[in-house]
């Protein structure tokens, strides 16, 4: 079942992406006056198609389901050359090359279009997310070593507003690849602000495949370990805990959170260990011993608050559309930071990712919810732009490289050099799809 909700999830995901990339070369053609022979989702064989409109344009399904295309009547190929006189101004290669140009680049503007309008959508819905308030700082962290105190919470990142943890991260990920420094503004319990700052050394090792705010000792706030409720026949039942009561020592330590108690009670299996909790205004002292689990972790058969301070992220419409915009440009400019670094050595190609681990990323966004995945539409929706964007014989790019260099020359690229370039385009992709899924199949396995 789990699997069929991965697959279903991966489909309703790129099928309408890939439709929308599309859509805006055809719609694009259309209006530069070119004939649109094809539309087809999916690539390979048709599976299933029907005509429609005065050109009797074939609407198909075709049997690959990674990708689609538009064929436009093209004189370079004998199966979609014009066949009569009357067709001959409506032939794609006839076209001036800024009409050209504006066709190809329709499927990725198509794409960061989509994206800015399920972001905007999204802010102007409201986003309920984890506040930037954070956890105390292990004492050998970056984090403590910079001066940030538990329980504040950081309003900005170098200068950029920040309104949640998912804002928070972003900004420490942009300044992790661009190896900068991260100035943190902070606001204390007492209302007062005070800077913290993680230097560009620090920064710029972080492999931003990791848990990067883990690793800097930036870490959710959570609430005191209050038990929330006690399962009887537990451990917990046994000691004397009862609901409502406040965890304040446990091993003779203070204990900050919940997530602290979890890790002392997780550390203690089969082994007594004394703490202390607040009940009616009262210390009260008990005994409490973890039964192991089956990995060897101690259990207590309580509930513990351990839920994160949430902030509903929202925006009018002005500045909705605004701040998808602001964050598709981001997200865009920090794909092809990560590609270039990947070029030149600094990050590895481990993080090309294929189909396999996009689906797995559908399944797991839909489960968590609709706002989670429209974001995650959103995300592949630009990641699907800026790919089709790279300079690549075949892609979108590798076609607008053509066309800037006739706007330059004044003529257009010799049909040979077009040939061998498509022929070693083709090559590069198949060896990206296959590193793509290589790289699936090792974090699948």
């Amino acid at each position: 079942m789990t699997m069929l909700y991965t697959v279903l999830a991966f489909v309703l995901a790129l099928g309408p992406l890939i439709v929308i990339h599309e859509l805006g070369h055809y719609l694009v053609a259309r209006a530069c006056g070119v004939k649109v022979l094809r539309f087809s989702v999916g690539m390979g064989r048709v599976v299933w198609s029907r005509r429609f409109g005065k050109d009797q344009t074939e609407w198909a399904v075709s049997m690959l389901p990674l990708g689609g295309y538009v064929k436009m009547l093209d004189a370079r190929d004998p199966e979609t050359a014009p066949t009569s006189d009357a067709d001959l101004d409506r032939e794609f290669t006839r076209q001036n090359v800024w009409k050209r140009i504006a066709i190809v680049a329709a499927g990725p503007l198509a794409n960061f279009l989509l994206a800015i309008g399920l972001m905007a959508a999204l802010y102007m819905h409201g986003v309920d997310e984890p506040s930037a308030r954070l956890r105390e700082a292990p004492a050998a962290s970056e984090a403590a070593k910079a001066g940030v105190r538990g329980g504040d919470t950081v309003v900005a990142v170098n200068g950029n507003g920040v309104r949640s943890w998912t804002e928070l991260r972003w900004q420490v990920l942009q300044a992790a690849v661009d190896k900068s420094d991260a100035r943190l503004e902070l606001r204390g319990a007492n209302g007062g602000t005070y800077g913290a700052t993680l230097p560009a050394a620090v920064v710029g090792r972080l492999d931003v495949e990791t848990d990067v705010m883990a690793e800097l000792g930036l870490e959710l706030w959570r609430p005191q370990p209050r038990i929330e409720k006690v399962i009887a026949d537990g451990a917990g039942q046994r000691a004397g805990l009862r609901d409502g009561d406040l965890v304040l020592r446990a091993g003779g330590q203070p204990v900050v959170d919940g997530i602290a108690f979890i890790e002392a009670v997780r550390a203690s299996a089969g082994k007594p260990m004394a703490i202390e909790v607040e009940r009616g205004g009262r210390p009260v002292a008990l005994t409490l011993t973890p039964e192991p689990d089956a990995n060897g972790r101690g259990v207590i058969k309580a509930m513990v608050a351990q839920a994160p301070e949430m902030v509903t992220v929202s925006s009018g419409p002005f500045e909705a559309i605004a701040r998808g915009a602001e964050r598709t440009w981001d997200t865009s400019v920090m794909t092809l930071k990560m590609i270039w670094k990947m070029i030149t050595g600094e990050a590895s190609w481990k993080n090309v990712t294929g189909p396999i681990t996009i689906a797995d990323y559908a399944g797991q966004t839909a489960r968590i919810g609709l706002v989670s995945y429209l974001q995650f539409i959103a995300f592949i929706s630009i990641s699907l732009g800026v790919m089709n964007l790279l300079p690549i014989p075949v892609l979108d790019g590798g076609h607008l490289l053509y066309y800037s260099l006739e706007v330059l020359t004044g003529r257009p690229l010799p049909a040979r050099v077009g040939e061998f370039a498509q022929r070693a385009g083709v090559g590069l992709l198949f060896m990206l799809m296959a590193l793509a899924v290589f790289n699936d199949l090792v974090r699948l396995l």
